[in-house]
C-alpha cells in the first residue's frame, strides 16, 4: 500500500520565533493519520525544527541541497549537512528552483543520485508551465523532465522517491487545475513509470499534488486514485489550513 504524505513547503518563510511558534501549534493539533506529515522550513532554522518535533511524527524536510559533498559553493547545503542535524528527506527540483534560478534536469539528476547515495528520501518536482498546457505538450514535458532526471536510476532506488506533480499553470495564475486533471495527470506518470521500469515501481511510488492544494479542496483532489497526498505552499503556513488538508487525507 502507498504511502499517504502530506508535506508543507515553507519556502522563504517564517523567522526563529514564528517557526517554533507554528511547530508549536502544529505538533498540538496534528490528528490521528495514517499518512505522514512533513514540514520544510528554511535552512537556518531546520536544527530547531528537529529539536522541537524530536517528541512528534511530524518529519523535517529540507527544501533543496548541492550535490557536492564540500567546497567552494558559497551559500550552499551539503547533504551531509542536512544529516548532521538529522534531516534525512530533501525537495528537489521545485519549480521555483527550475524557473527563479535555472535549475535544469541535468543538474536535478545530480542532486537526487547525490540524495541516493547519502540514502535519504527524496521529493521530487516536476510539472508543465501554462504555455505547456494550452499547447498540448503537457505530458511530453512531464515525461521528459522525469525520463531526464530518474529514469537512469535502478529499480530499487524508486523506494526512497517520492514524486510531487505540479501544475505550474495552476500556480498563481489565475487558472484553476480540476481533480479531474488531477488524477489524469498522475494516472499518466504512473504509467510512464511502469513502462520504464515495472508495474510495482509504479504501483508503490507516492505522487503528491502540488497545484494550490487548500482546505476546500482537499479532500476532492485526495480522494482521487493516483493521488497520494499533497505538497502544500501557502496554506502550509497556517496551522488550522494545513491540519485541515491533513484530517482531508
Amino acid at each position: 500500500m502507498r504511502t499517504k504524505i502530506v508535506a508543507g513547503n515553507w519556502k522563504m518563510n517564517k523567522n526563529l520565533e514564528e517557526t517554533e511558534a507554528l511547530l508549536g501549534e502544529l505538533a498540538a493539533k496534528l490528528p490521528d493519520t495514517n499518512a505522514e506529515v512533513i514540514v520544510a522550513p528554511t535552512f537556518v532554522n531546520l536544527a530547531s525544527a528537529v529539536n522541537q518535533l524530536s517528541h512528534s511524527v511530524i518529519q523535517v524536510a529540507a527544501q533543496n541541497m548541492h550535490f557536492e559533498e564540500n567546497g567552494a559553493f558559497t551559500g550552499e547545503i551539503s547533504a551531509d549537512m542536512l544529516l548532521n542535524i538529522d534531516v534525512d528527506t530533501v525537495i528537489i527540483g521545485h519549480s521555483e528552483r527550475r524557473s527563479i534560478f535555472g535549475e535544469n534536469d541535468e543538474l536535478l539528476a545530480k542532486k537526487v543520485k547525490t540524495a541516493l547515495a547519502k540514502e535519504m528520501k527524496v521529493i521530487f518536482c516536476f510539472g508543465e508551465e501554462l504555455e505547456d498546457r494550452k499547447s498540448g505538450d503537457h505530458f511530453n514535458v512531464v515525461e521528459s523532465q522525469l525520463k531526464n532526471a530518474l529514469f537512469d536510476l535502478d529499480a530499487s532506488s524508486w523506494k526512497q522517491i517520492v514524486l510531487a506533480y505540479e501544475p505550474v499553470w495552476a500556480i498563481g495564475t489565475g487558472e484553476t487545475a480540476s481533480p479531474e486533471q488531477a488524477q489524469e495527470m498522475h494516472a499518466f506518470i504512473r504509467k510512464t513509470i511502469a513502462e520504464a521500469f515495472n508495474n510495482s515501481v509504479a504501483d508503490n511510488v507516492t505522487i503528491l499534488y502540488g497545484g494550490s492544494v487548500k482546505p476546500n479542496n482537499a479532500k476532492e483532489i485526495f480522494s482521487k486514485t493516483d493521488v497520494d497526498g499533497g505538497l502544500i505552499g501557502g496554506a502550509s503556513l497556517k496551522c488550522d489550513d494545513f491540519m485541515a488538508i491533513v484530517k482531508a487525507i
